[in-house]
């Protein structure tokens, strides 16, 4: 029963997400076409001046609230109201304390901007802290659409806050679209710093953020519909902020520790901009990283983070120990797959991307693409290990295992700027990441590991092995289709490129899956019995 809601909960929120990632997709589809990606001077200011806000939602308000919302609101909700008062009183500070974040950036702008990009000209830092001043607002709204999507999955109403961000990118694409209406495209990235208009400027920026703040709008009205009751309340009294304030503290060292890391690798990416793939290009590559992990990873982790939330809680190591294991093959199975068939699909996807674009360019974000996709599978059972802790309340050893993670990719980085051709310089980035990732998954599972008394460790391995070993099978057989392929994949057509790339990828996904059903992993058996019943079905 309680397998088949999490099943449940996690295809609802897949499919909106999927939905919003998708239209994501065609959204850097659409900006790429306006600004352009490698080499662009423009690309590379906004993608700093949009980095900021997404900076403090991923790491500020994702990590510190996620760490204590869901575990604080699950205990609370044991309370004779159902933890409404609990639930008002910490979105009330949590609110707060967002727009003093927001209005402090905002203060600051010229100063974070160039915090990140210290090697730019005056005319490029202009232009980005032009960007910066439209795109900070989303702080607020990207948190406060965290707090009220936080509070409906603690409520175990998961599909809102998965299908309000379609609205978020609908907006973004209309603007996008007004955009080049009236200043035309630029897939080249060819326009120069000094060529953007303060309307540009706001007409790019600003609707970005108008698209953030009506996603979170929306879900005020999930709130109402899902029969929560929200008001301000200033009575902080009782709220536990001295206990609070130990969980956020060691999150908020992680904030410090990740963004001064991101000042610096930041800083090392954007010594490449204008000259080749630069902090843009590794926002696009970031952008098909995470389109996997948002749309599966994301969404069965979400489903499982409650109920380990509610062990944690009773302390039932036995059925936490379960539900550990279980998330870790199951995202295991996601992440191995989408990384396989992104890897054998890459130049179609950065073709499509930046259609229009030099080959060169395309050809440097299909590498960066790669490279960033080979640690997904780690990314995906580093939200397990996080998320596993934070149901203990337990902020302080993530601190730790994260640490090592930014001190491996900082060092990396700073050697590849030492080493590498400024033209190889983001690709380099981007490997180094997914190997610092795995160093730190697997410092994260030895300290787990002995927190709750085991792992089932024999079990997920072997079925990381078979996975990988399927993998390894799948980008074989996919180089060589590719290679058969050549002709068409030279072809001029926008429409026949994006039907091959769907097409591969459809074909990839299912040679990996009957792969590792061959290799017996045990994780594919609930597919193909679903394939089974429904075939069963079609024929009768």
């Amino acid at each position: 029963m309680a397998s088949s809601t999490i099943a449940r909960s996690s295809s609802l929120m897949a499919f909106g997400t999927m939905a919003s990632r998708l239209l994501g997709f065609v959204k850097a589809m659409v900006l790429a076409t306006a600004i352009g990606v490698t080499s662009s001077t423009g690309a590379d200011a906004f993608a700093v001046a949009n980095l900021l806000p997404n900076n403090v939602y991923m790491v500020l308000i994702g990590g510190v609230l996620s760490a204590v919302l869901v575990p604080q609101i699950v205990q609370a909700m044991t309370a004779h109201d159902g933890g409404t008062q609990y639930v008002n009183k910490l979105v009330t500070i949590a609110g707060v304390f967002l727009m003093s974040i927001t209005l402090l950036a905002l203060a600051f702008a010229p100063l974070l901007i160039q915090l990140y990009a210290l090697s730019w000209s005056s005319a490029q830092l202009a232009l980005a802290t032009g960007f910066a001043y439209w795109c900070l607002p989303q702080i607020f709204f990207y948190g406060l659409f965290n707090i009220l999507g936080e509070v409906l999955n603690a409520k175990k109403v998961f599909g809102p806050s998965s299908w309000a961000p379609v609205l978020n990118n609908v907006v973004a694409i209309v603007g996008l679209g007004v955009f080049i209406y009236l200043f035309g495209d630029d897939p080249d990235g060819s326009r120069a710093v000094t060529d953007w208009s303060s309307g540009a400027i706001a007409l790019l920026a600003g609707s970005a953020t108008l698209g953030v703040a009506a996603q979170s709008l929306i879900l005020m009205l999930a709130w109402r519909r899902s029969g929560l009751k929200w008001r301000l309340d200033f009575q902080w009294r009782g709220v536990g902020l001295g206990k609070l304030s130990k969980i956020v503290g060691w999150s908020l060292a992680t904030v410090l520790v990740m963004q001064l890391g991101g000042i610096i690798t930041t800083n090392v990416s954007n010594t490449a901009s204008g000259k080749g793939a630069s902090i843009a290009a590794l926002q696009y590559g970031w952008l098909i990283f995470m389109l996997p992990y948002s749309v599966l990873a994301f969404s069965i982790g979400t489903a499982y983070f409650t109920r380990l939330s509610e062990w944690a809680h009773v302390n039932n190591l036995d059925e936490l120990r379960k539900d550990v294991s279980a998330a870790l093959r199951h995202i295991g199975l996601a992440m191995m797959g989408s990384a396989t068939v992104i890897i054998v699909a890459a130049p179609l996807v950065a073709a499509v991307i930046m259609w229009g674009a030099l080959p060169r360019d395309i050809a440097s974000l299909a590498v960066i693409i790669i490279l960033y996709v080979i640690g997904l599978p780690a990314y995906g059972m580093l939200f397990v290990i996080q998320r596993t802790y934070f149901a203990f309340n337990d902020t302080r050893t993530p601190f730790f295992f994260t640490l090592v993670q930014i001190v491996l990719y900082v060092l990396g980085s700073l050697l590849m700027l030492a080493i590498m051709p400024v033209e190889l310089l983001a690709m380099s980035q981007a490997l180094v990441f997914s190997l610092a990732t795995m160093v730190q998954v697997l410092v994260g599972l030895i300290v787990l590991r002995r927190r709750i008394g085991g792992l089932d460790g024999r079990r997920v391995l072997v079925s990381y092995l078979k996975l990988g070993l399927a993998a390894l099978v799948t980008v074989g057989v996919g180089l060589l289709l590719l290679n058969l392929a050549g002709n068409l994949l030279r072809a001029d057509s926008f429409a026949l490129t994006a039907v091959l790339c769907a097409a591969f990828g459809v074909v990839i996904a299912a040679v990996f899956l009957v792969l590792a059903k061959l290799f017996r992993a045990d994780e594919v058996d609930p597919l193909f019995s679903q394939l089974r019943r429904r075939l069963s079905r079609n024929r009768t």
